[in-house]
């Protein structure tokens, strides 16, 4: 339905043209259309956006310790962060790779956890030989002249997994505030496109995350299986409800920390005397400690004063008389 302008709008706009702060003859720009993205009600999303914020917290803190991890083994300044987080269909992931793109397959060791499709792991090719070059003492300078369906050789390959090997073997680390995972390299993919890793249509969560040398940027693409994710977020599940019902074992605590042992020092006084008095000092001597006989006694545990008393017998043996206390239980 068109708008409908007022009295008031009218003349506000007539105003305008006779003045010449409207130009009639320009045609109205339109505005810039907002882009929605387009929902697939055949096929509804696995994970709500509270998950996939988990795993983009999870992966910011990946990308930190390969950050640390990059820096010190090429010896060179690099920023890598987190650029998207998104669940799409596998065939989004596969369409985007080419003949020539190398693929490193992982998996979790996590007993029933273990699903049958692996983690892929995609390093666009420039950045991948920017990196072996500075292993190799270069610069990482990229090659202006380099083919975009360029193959990597057989030494290049053997590094490359080596380096992948590393990148995934910490990867288990940025989940333990959540669960223990141990991530663990399988092998490396050299043409993709003709082996088919997971099925086309299954939900997959890809995460990209951006690695920007001084010299070269590229992109780190991980793609994570639908089932296995699913997983472990219910697993995530049963133990934050196994921790938040769990039974109050306060008393056990106690139980087991009144069977405890304990040192406890008695302190009479202190004084100081000189180092050659004390080397001339014989049974019988006296040393004057400065106190009365009635003063308290200082009763320190672990280096601190939680007590004073009386000293006394009990049952013929030295003993002291709590007083007052120090430290509030």
């Amino acid at each position: 339905m068109a708008e409908v302008l007022s009295q008031s709008q009218i003349d506000a706009l007539l105003n305008a043209a006779r003045s010449g702060e409207l130009d009639v003859d320009k045609p109205a720009e339109k505005s810039a259309e907002q882009k929605y993205r387009k929902y697939d009600f055949y096929s509804p999303r696995k994970f709500t956006k509270d998950r996939l914020k988990m795993l983009n917290s999870i992966f910011e803190s990946y990308a930190r310790v390969i950050n640390s991890r990059i820096n010190a083994l090429l010896h060179a300044t690099c920023e890598i962060e987190v650029d998207s987080v998104e669940e799409q269909r596998y065939y989004e992931f596969s369409n985007a790779l080419t003949e020539s793109d190398v693929v490193a397959l992982a998996k979790i060791d996590l007993g029933h956890l273990q699903g049958d499709d692996p983690i892929l792991v995609h390093l666009d090719t420039p950045v991948v030989l920017s990196m072996l070059d500075r292993l190799m003492g270069g610069e990482g300078d990229p090659d202006p002249t380099l083919a975009n369906d360029y193959n990597l050789t057989d030494l290049e390959l053997d590094m490359y997994e080596g380096l992948v090997r590393d990148l995934i073997s910490v990867m288990g680390g940025s989940w333990e505030n959540y669960i223990t995972l141990k991530f663990d390299y399988v092998r490396t993919e050299v043409n993709p496109t003709l082996v088919q890793l997971i099925g086309y249509e299954e939900t997959v969560v890809i995460v990209g995350i951006n690695i920007d040398f001084p010299n070269c940027k590229g992109r780190m693409s991980l793609c994570l299986p639908g089932e296995m994710l699913t997983n472990i977020f219910s697993e995530i599940s049963k133990n934050t409800s196994r921790r938040s019902t769990g039974e109050d074992k306060s008393e056990e605590i106690f139980d087991t920390l009144r069977d405890s042992e304990l040192e406890i020092v008695a302190e009479l006084a202190r004084t100081r005397i000189l180092l050659s008095d004390l080397y001339h000092l014989n049974v019988g001597d006296v040393v004057d400690i400065k106190r009365s006989k009635d003063s308290p006694v200082f009763l320190n545990i672990g280096g601190r004063r939680w007590f004073d008393g009386r000293m006394g017998t009990s049952n013929k043996q030295v003993a002291v008389k709590i007083g007052e206390t120090y430290i509030k239980m």
